[in-house]
Formats: structure tokens, sequence, C-alpha cells
């Protein structure tokens, strides 16, 4: 960090001017001085979910809000802002959170796609060690995914080891791995209140990053959600049955579709073999709701649209369950903070690492530049500074915002070399004049599972321009206000030959100022090529089960 440079924000003087006039403070009679407390600085509790998408959140409306409301994470919109406009830089897991570490974009942090061993630098710069160094508890809670244990920057580090496990999951602290038996999102929720108590008499603030699994693929609701709902017909998106017609054939290029890609066994339930890793009352409790799925299933066959439709309503039965209980998570913390007198001085925010989708353009998962994966959730309370049910509708913000935004509470500078811009001028009603009018975005993992291909891009209010590349060069464009579900692609249309022209020059001006390249992706491109030679479980798709197997339980003895 030296010779770094650094960008300095209003908030970030608060220390500075408290020091200035503590050392020029009035004096009293008998000639003592007299100071006052300088400014207190904010606790943050960012929360965090994987997979979350914002249409199953119900202070963002839409077709889920009355069958599933989500009570304990409107609180935070009701109590604060509700960003409608929140854009993710690269839309996959670790990613998206190496992207909220370092204020960087996946190029400059290294940490580009989700492939098999790909691990996250902690050698680099992250907020966590520059919150330390500001004088913040920091801690680092649930889920990660960044392939390895942070080596820096968190006083308390508990985090599942990859991906995790809902039920009796195992954890990773600074004295080793240890395994808990219960529900991952309650166990979490009660590690998270018993950090903040254990700190909240400590002179430093504390940051916490609270990750929830929940509710990631396969979708195991908890015992308490399990079965909640059963009875209930989860309204469908108007695009389930997409045909990816309107010069959209990239988007037909996948292996993502509820009707294909998703497994009956692992992701439908349809199965008679115990769930892995349960002990003899959950999967009690389990079969006690599965069982009849099962049978019923059997017994009607579905086929054909029939068959999608089946997975569907099991596909969202279960997210939205998983959901349930990390809403009743969220609202435990909430509950604690406001009884132990916290909620007064900590600014609490809650976000997804990605948006989902859920049924449309026919999909689940996430990775594309279209509107659903693109936008994530984010809703943050900060009471005294934030109007209560703020809605920002206008402005496109980025969780290449958060490190920037962490780190300007605490009045600490924020490096120059990160990315992205402090969100707490628009917390504070100022949109700065010079905020981003585009966003721009960038994908890697292809070849992949799920076969989404490579492409970057560039988003604004109105238009979305997109480029496929590696083994295709296909170009979209879209017109966000007259389709707003991107269903027609209108690159080439003379109409908009002024716009496509225009947002050829802001994508080309956006890549310069991240410094993104064609060589960088042809770098990118050979170093994959290498994992692949070396490792055949980046591909491992391709590979036989059993050769899978094999190949995994070999990697895993060369692993702490």
């Amino acid at each position: 960090m030296k010779n770094l440079k650094f960008k300095i924000s209003r908030v970030a003087l608060i220390p500075i001017l408290s020091s200035f006039l503590l050392l020029f403070s009035c004096q009293s009679k008998g000639g003592e001085h007299k100071s006052e407390e300088p400014s207190k600085r904010p606790n943050i509790l960012f929360i965090i979910s994987d997979d979350h998408a914002y249409q199953a959140i119900s202070a963002y409306g839409g077709r889920l809000a009355e069958v599933a409301p989500t009570p304990n994470i409107d609180r935070i919109a009701n109590d604060g802002v509700r960003f409608n406009h929140c854009l993710v830089t690269n839309s996959i897991c670790g990613p998206s959170r190496a992207a909220i570490f370092t204020g960087k974009y996946s190029h400059k942090n290294g940490f580009i796609d989700n492939t098999f061993g790909s691990k996250f630098d902690f050698n680099q710069q992250t907020f966590g060690e520059l919150l330390q160094q500001a004088g913040y508890n920091t801690g680092v809670l649930g889920k990660l995914h960044l392939g390895q244990t942070p080596t820096k920057g968190f006083d308390y580090v508990d985090i599942l080891p990859g991906q995790g496990s809902y039920y009796n999951p195992m954890f990773i602290n600074k004295k080793g791995q240890y395994t808990l038996e219960g529900y991952a999102t309650e166990i979490i929720t009660d590690k998270a209140i018993s950090f903040m108590d254990s700190v909240k008499n400590d002179d430093k603030p504390f940051m916490l990053f609270l990750g929830h699994k929940s509710p990631h693929r396969p979708w195991q609701p908890g015992p308490n959600e399990l079965g909640m709902y059963e009875n209930v017909t989860i309204p469908e998106p108007a695009t389930l049955f997409d045909d990816y017609s309107g010069n959209r054939e990239v988007a037909g290029m996948n292996y993502m579709s509820i009707s294909d890609a998703m497994k009956m066994e692992q992701d439908c339930k349809i199965t008679d073999k115990p769930q892995a890793g349960f002990n003899k009352e959950q999967q009690t409790a389990w079969d006690e709701v599965y069982g009849p799925i099962n049978e019923e299933f059997k017994k009607d066959n579905p086929q054909g649209d029939d068959l999608t439709r089946f997975k569907y309503q099991r596909y969202m039965r279960d997210y939205l369950a998983c959901i349930a209980g990390v809403d009743k998570g969220v609202g435990k913390v909430l509950d604690y903070l406001k009884e132990s007198g916290l909620d007064k001085n900590t600014i609490v925010i809650y976000t997804s690492d990605q948006g989902f989708y859920l049924g449309e353009h026919g999909w689940f998962d996430k990775r594309w530049m279209y509107k659903e994966s693109l936008r994530t959730p984010l809703l943050v309370k900060w009471d005294g500074v934030v109007k209560p049910g703020t809605v920002d509708d206008k402005d496109l913000v980025s969780n290449l915002d958060f490190a920037e935004t962490f780190l300007d509470l605490a009045g600490a500078p924020v490096p120059s070399d990160m990315q992205g811009a402090s969100l707490v001028p628009i917390l504070e009603g100022h949109t700065p004049e010079d905020w981003r009018t585009a966003h721009y975005y960038h994908y890697y993992e292809h070849p992949s599972e799920h076969d989404v291909r490579r492409h970057y891009g560039i988003t604004t209010a109105k238009y979305k321009l997109i480029h496929f590349y590696y083994d295709l060069d296909k170009w979209e464009l879209y017109d966000l206000e007259k389709d707003p579900n991107e269903m027609k692609n209108i690159y080439g249309d003379p109409a908009y030959a002024d716009v496509q022209a225009d947002l050829y020059k802001q994508l080309e001006a956006l890549r310069v100022k991240y410094e993104d390249n064609d060589s960088l992706n042809e770098k990118f491109i050979e170093e994959y090529k290498e994992k692949v030679k070396t490792n055949p479980l980046v591909e491992y798709w391709k590979l036989p089960q059993d050769e899978m197997m094999r190949l995994y339980k070999e990697y895993l003895k060369t692993q702490k």
C-alpha cells in the first residue's frame, strides 16, 4: 500500500475535523480545556444472501409479493432506502464477492469465475484490512465462497467451507474445522448475534459481513419451513416458455432451463434416497413432507410442459421456503439490535451476491447480463440519515461501490485504485453530479456446465448493449423502456443507429476507464485452457459420474 493515493470524502474528514476541534476547544473556568466527544462512527452490519432474487423480496413488489412476503427484510426498506437499480459487475457467486471485498472488477482482483480450484488472493487489499487499520472490529461469518479462508483483515472468522451445507454444516474458524448440528441459516443468525453482543461494549465500532448460504441450490428448506408453500400455487412468469425468438439465438445457447437442466433428484427432490448429512430426526421430518410429493409425482407422471410446470412449482416452493428462513433470521437480528440499543448507531445493509432467475426466460441460475441476474436487491437502513421509506429509482449503483461505502462510513480514506464510488452521498440524499450514467459488466465463465457464453456490455437507464465473444461474435441491443423484459434484440435496426453508435463509444470509454481489453480476454481464455489440462475437474460436467467422483476424492486428499 506504499505510495497509494486516496479519495477523501467529507465523511472521511470526520476524525480529522474532530481532532482539529479538540485542539482549539474553548477553555473552561480555571484554565482547563473542555472538549466534546468526537462523532461516534457507526457499526456496519452487511447481510448478504446467496442467489436471493429481488423478485423474491416483497418490498420490491411483483408477482410473488403477496404469496411469499418477506416482512422482516421489508423492515429494512420501510425504515430506510430501497435501491431499484443495483447492478453487479459479474453475475456469479465468487466473483461478485471478490468485487465487494476489493471494490474492483474481476480482471483487477483476479477472481474472474467459479471454475474448480479458483481461489481469491487475500494478500491483496480488501475493505476488511482497511477497516481494521481505521480502528474497526471486523468479522466475516457464514458463506464466503472465495476458495480459501481470509488470512488477514478480519478479527473474527467463522465461515462455511466452499458452498457449505444447509443441514449440520461444517465451519472453519482461526482454530480449524468443526461441525455443528442444526440448520445453517439459524446457526449463522445466532452466531451473528453472539458476535455483536461480544463487541457491543468495546471502544471500537464493528463491521460484520454476515453471509447466508440460503437460498442457493439445492434449495433445502429448514426444519421450521418444510412444506410451508405446498398448498400454494406460485404464479408463473410471463416468459416461462420463452422460445428465444426476436433475434435472440444466443439466449437459447445455454443449459440452465427449468425444463432441461433442473435435476429431478437433486433439485426437485424426487428420490427415495436419504438426504446427505441428515440425522435421523431431520430425515424423518423431511420424508413426512417429500414422501407424499414423490408418490403423487409417480402417479401423475407429468410430461412436456406439464413437467416443466411441476418443476417450476417444486423449485419455487423450496426456494421461497429457504428465503422464509432467511427472513426470520433477519427479523431476529433486527430485534436484537433494537433490544440492545445498537440500532441507533448500526447501519444495516441487505443484498445478494447477484440476481437470480425465478422462471423468467424459462431459467433458474444467473450469469447473464439480462435484467433478472444483473440486478441485485439493495436495502439500507441508517437511522437519522436515510429517510424511512425512500425509494431510489434513478441512480445506477453497484456491488462495486460497497467497499468504498464501508470505508466512507468509517471515516477512512478510499484508495484511488478502487473502481467504484461511495454510496454515502446518495444515502444522505445528494447524488453527486458526476455519478455514473452507464454500468459496465463482464462475465467470463465459459465453457461451463450452464454453457452461458462469455460477454461484456453496458447498461444505461434506457438501453443495454451486449457483446458475446470467444466462440462466437454476436451483439445485442435492447430498448429497456419499450422492452423491459428484453425480448427483442434491435441490434442493427436502422432506427437505433445513432443510439447504437453512442453506446459503442460509451462502452469503449468504460473499458478504457476500468482497464479492460481484448488482450486480457485472450489471456484469461489461455489460462482457462491450461487449467483444464492440469485438472480435468475444471470441466467436471463432461466426465462420467464415477470418474468425476474418483478425481474429486483424490483432490480432497491434497487439501487441508
